[in-house]
């Protein structure tokens, strides 16, 4: 198990992680022991996503749909109009 010192240390010692070095034992003084486990990202399209799940595909006609005919918020205007009580059981 390799000592770390730095947060420099451990992101270089990330940075040299690879398929073939994907597990990083280590230890940070006053912190504890950690394993750090590098995945791989599946780099997926949406349309593989589409393509997998039928169901995916009409919802996002749907939502297109509804957003041609100006029945959508974007982020902002769903913020605003969400409250507190919004989130009570």
């Amino acid at each position: 198990m390799e000592k770390v010192n730095s947060p420099e240390e451990l992101m270089e010692n990330i940075s040299n992680m690879s398929r073939d070095n994907s597990v990083y034992p280590f230890h940070i003084p006053g912190k504890g022991k950690f394993t750090l486990v590098l995945q791989e990202e599946e780099q997926r399209s949406i349309q593989a996503d589409v393509e997998a799940n039928p169901e995916l595909k009409v919802m996002i006609e749907q939502s297109r749909k509804e957003f041609k005919r100006g029945k959508a918020l974007n982020t902002s205007e769903l913020l605003k109009s969400l409250s507190p009580e919004d989130f009570r059981s």
